[in-house]
């Protein structure tokens, strides 16, 4: 049984771009390196060599690994969600910390769409966990390294 990988549109999108860049960018490019270097003659002592099969083999390893995740993705466009106000995978959630009074926004999203600094957590993060199923007035609890954190779910977006 395959289990699916929940990715959102921007997503698979950006995915799908760096793919296309590894395969018709990255891979001609280390080649054509792979092929200078041995032109150089004596391979048991060619730096140039060495690091571009290295290259070779990350740049092999990342499309094997991004055709894999597209192959099970399961994309999903928070515009088209219907969950009743409810924070689920897509949703933006804006938040106040309960004891600072602090707003902050947050997108849930899969694993490679992650960035705290655009605001975008991963969906297996402590606080989506804490999240998810929770709609506006809600609290939610947080256990973080410094303690318990409590949140009150202040709006539930599908943008």
């Amino acid at each position: 049984m395959t289990t699916t990988f929940p990715v959102t549109r921007r997503g698979a999108e950006a995915l799908k771009t760096e793919l296309h860049r590894l395969k018709t960018v990255d891979r001609p490019f280390i080649i054509n390196a792979i092929a200078e270097a041995r032109a150089q003659g004596d391979l048991s002592e060619n730096a140039d060599y060495d690091a571009a099969k290295d290259r070779q083999g990350f740049i092999e390893g990342r499309i094997q690994e991004i055709e894999g995740k597209l192959s099970v993705a399961q994309v999903i466009d928070p515009a088209e969600l219907n969950a009743g106000g409810k924070v689920v995978f897509g949703a933006t959630v804006d938040l106040e910390d309960e004891d600072s009074g602090q707003a902050v926004t947050y997108q849930i999203v899969g694993e490679d769409e992650a960035d705290l600094k655009l605001g975008r957590i991963n969906i297996s993060s402590p606080i989506a966990r804490a999240l998810i199923g929770k709609g506006e007035g809600d609290s939610a609890e947080v256990h973080t390294p410094g303690g318990i954190k409590r949140y009150e779910v202040i709006g539930v977006r599908y943008i």
